[in-house]
């Protein structure tokens, strides 16, 4: 049988913000969302990345499991590792087989109840114990500004993740001038307070350290002078999504 190939962007061994513990992260090639406040655009197409096999991860993984302690594992992102299910799966599955915690860093953008990729993104739950899901922006319309895609498959997502209990960590990038306004705040706190799995919400402050890339790859930067947000704008964005009471949990 040919083996599953996944396209790998860049590996890290210590992550320490991708999930509980230390993690591996493994950043996965390939996205189909065009996000204005992106800072890793070189993942966007899938074939640039370098191709390997779930065993190969695996075995580079597991020299760091002494680090990872009880809390720590493997996290895969992105890039959107939606787009390469089928390798997830199978890496998620014999990384569960040898004890290892599972979590996955995902946009959902891919998300659809359609045949075949229902059965798969199902399959692929049972093996993840985590999920990170960023959401860019409760309303439709500004959420299609920010990254070029509609957000209602997104939300969808959520909401079976809630229904089969699925643990999730909420994230929500703060972008001035697109997403940080009350309005939009309050409806998304609004959202995450009907899913019933967060145990946490992370307020991530747009940043413009990837600005590079872009100049790199000969693509316009669509946020050109819009600078981060203020510490008073994260304080707010976190008090209104009520990140610390989940923190606290």
């Amino acid at each position: 049988m040919e083996k599953i190939t996944g396209y790998v962007h860049s590996l890290e061994s210590f992550g320490s913000v991708d999930g509980p513990g230390v993690r591996y992260v493994i950043f996965l090639s390939g996205c189909a969302m065009r996000c204005q406040f992106c800072h890793n655009p070189d993942t966007w197409e899938m074939k640039s990345g370098q191709p390997y096999t779930a065993d190969q991860l695996l075995e580079k993984a597991c020299r760091y499991r002494t680090y990872w302690k009880q809390k720590g594992g493997i996290t895969v992102s992105g890039g959107e590792p939606l787009l390469q299910i089928d390798f997830v799966t199978e890496l998620f599955r014999k990384a569960q087989e040898k004890g290892i915690h599972t979590t996955l860093d995902t946009s959902a953008n891919p998300f659809t109840t359609k045949e075949p990729f229902y059965s798969k993104w199902k399959e692929l739950m049972q093996y993840t114990d985590l999920i990170l899901l960023d959401i860019k922006h409760i309303d439709p319309e500004g959420h299609l500004e920010l990254t070029g895609q509609p957000n209602d498959n997104i939300l969808a997502m959520a909401r079976e993740l809630s229904d089969m209990g699925k643990p999730v960590w909420i994230r929500h990038v703060l972008v001035p001038e697109r997403n940080d306004k009350d309005e939009y705040l309050y409806r998304l706190a609004d959202f995450i307070h009907t899913l019933k799995n967060v145990e946490r919400v992370e307020v991530l402050p747009y940043h413009t350290l990837g600005v590079f890339k872009w100049e790199n790859l000969g693509i316009p930067y669509p946020l050109e002078g819009i600078k981060p947000p203020t510490k008073e704008r994260v304080e707010n964005a976190e008090r209104v999504l009520g990140a610390g009471a989940f923190a606290k949990k």
